[in-house]
């Protein structure tokens, strides 16, 4: 049994983190913090569980055995980082971090005290994604050429808790990147995780385009990104986030390759359409992506508390997403430089 604190009590914990573990029967909630002392007592209280008046006072107590780290981003590294120090389990929210150098001191930190990282990338979690990946290695449309992710949505206005406007995820100092950080970083690690091949280059429009704050003024962090991302394996394709796609969500994928095309969430009745080249159509009902209106059991809390039952690594590791960041890194690089941008 484990004894969790969530750190930080906004949306992404209120939707995703506590209902999910309260409904894990290898898990308890234990304790929460928030800044807002208010909401910390009024979900311990919900929860039977305890309210901190501090992170630190939470990461102290010897009771607690794993943490989530649902905090704004520009505090993912420094609170994850204390956890890990205090020999916590962490299970921190995406995007990873503000920098390669903080995800690098996650992951070292994780090491040195021999404690799990895992990092929030649930789209790995779908059935049609788990489903789609075990397709391509078996050679379903043949080697890679192309592809195209997308992931878009009207924006992150009703997931601040507090505010509907100048919300912390168009407050530059805060959320550090915009949609490139909170939908793209999906679709990053999500194409490589289905390839199996890691993006060696990009090349980038990261901008702001429509958002506004209260006041009129253009929103501190970007609101589109357009990506050209080269694999490792020689296929290349984009990827594309939106907080400006004012109709129905865009959560798709579509991989071309040699022998058929394989589509991704891009059917409304079909989770998984291939169409093969001699005209042979294969179509799977698997699961409805998650939106941000519909909210599903993500699969990543439960992920999360098996590898600490049972003793084995975590299925989205530090180390992992790190590949990812840095092409989200290299991609911010490319935007401001008007380059393509090689990545290590």
């Amino acid at each position: 049994m484990q004894n969790i604190g969530i750190i930080g009590c906004g949306r992404i914990a209120q939707e995703r983190h506590i209902p999910e573990y309260f409904g894990n029967p290898d898990c308890k909630i234990a304790g929460f913090y928030d800044f807002n002392i208010d909401r910390t007592q009024e979900l311990a209280e919900k929860y039977g569980a305890k309210a901190y008046s501090s992170i630190e006072e939470m990461l102290d107590d010897p009771q607690i055995d794993a943490v989530s780290v649902c905090t704004a981003n520009n505090s993912h590294a420094d609170v994850t980082i204390k956890a890990l120090g205090k020999k916590k389990h962490v299970l921190c929210e995406k995007p990873m971090a503000m920098s390669i150098e903080e995800c690098e001191a996650m992951i070292n930190a994780a090491k040195e005290n021999n404690r799990r990282l895992m990092i929030g990338q649930n789209q790995r979690f779908t059935k049609a994604h788990i489903k789609a990946k075990e397709l391509l290695e078996k050679g379903a449309v043949g080697d890679i050429i192309t592809f195209k992710t997308t992931f878009g949505h009207c924006g992150p206005e009703t997931w601040s808790i507090d505010s509907k406007n100048n919300n912390w995820f168009f407050d530059s100092k805060k959320a550090g990147m915009g949609a490139i950080a909170d939908l793209g970083i999906h679709k990053t690690d999500l194409i490589q995780f289905l390839t199996s091949s890691r993006v060696v280059e990009t090349t980038a429009k990261v901008v702001t385009i429509d958002k506004r704050n209260s006041d009129g003024t253009p929103i501190g962090v970007d609101d589109n990104v357009i990506c050209i991302y080269k694999l490792e394996s020689g296929a290349v394709g984009t990827m594309c986030a939106s907080w400006s796609y004012y109709g129905k969500e865009d959560n798709s994928t579509i991989i071309y390759g040699k022998t058929g095309i394989m589509k991704i969430y891009s059917d409304s009745d079909y989770s998984i359409v291939i169409e093969k080249k001699n005209g042979d159509t294969v179509k799977y009902d698997l699961d409805k992506i998650q939106t941000n209106d519909n909210q599903t059991k993500s699969g990543i809390i439960d992920a999360f508390i098996e590898s600490l039952e049972n003793n084995t690594e975590v299925p989205v590791t530090g180390v992992q997403v790190l590949d990812a960041m840095k092409a989200v890194f290299a991609s911010i690089e490319s935007s401001h430089s008007g380059k393509t941008i090689e990545i290590e």
